[in-house]
């Protein structure tokens, strides 16, 4: 293929005597073009997912920290009677965890819902039988991320309500 191009370009240079006029590609050359382009286009949806799960992760949080400053006379009371910081900061993480684990059950419907209706526009489109749907194992770690991103960012609300001191919890208005 490349002397190919070489005696190509060598016959377009006689007879234009000049590279200005035409451009010799080989396929070797528009694959290599089309793979840096793929990879740039990875990188970039993959800081556009970073910062959809740091946009996410922050919000568990927030939650949570409303939920620790809703219930700190509740807290104060847990701790009043013994409970241990332990267990209030397993309280909180689960918490966080379901949150972000029906927040993921949403988006598996949702992606779900869409990836039928991409299969039907394309189909429709193109006029050939084309199924789009995601892999079990893709579902399944997107899920795990998702529950993981709530149990890690529901940590630190989790441990600001166990370490709360009980008589100024059960002060608290």
């Amino acid at each position: 293929v490349t002397q190919s191009k070489t005696v190509l370009e060598d016959a377009l240079y006689e007879i234009f005597a000049s590279d200005d006029f035409y451009t010799v590609t080989s396929m070797a050359e528009m694959l290599e073009t089309m793979t840096s382009m793929i990879d740039v286009l990875v990188l970039v949806l993959a800081g556009i997912a970073a910062i959809s799960l740091l946009v996410g992760g922050i919000g568990i949080m927030n939650i949570m920290l409303v939920s620790v400053t809703e219930r700190t006379r509740e807290i104060g009371i847990r701790k009043s009677l013994g409970a241990k910081e332990r267990y209030i900061m397993e309280q909180f993480v689960m918490e966080a965890g379901t949150t972000s684990a029906l927040g993921g059950i949403f988006g598996i419907a949702l992606g779900y819902l869409l990836s039928r209706i991409a299969s039907v526009v394309v189909t429709q489109t193109m006029g050939t039988e084309l199924a789009v749907s995601p892999t079990l194992g893709a579902v399944a770690v997107a899920f795990g991320i998702s529950v993981g991103i709530g149990v890690f960012f529901g940590y630190l609300p989790a441990k600001k309500a166990a370490q709360l001191n009980p008589i100024d919890a059960l002060h608290y208005d």
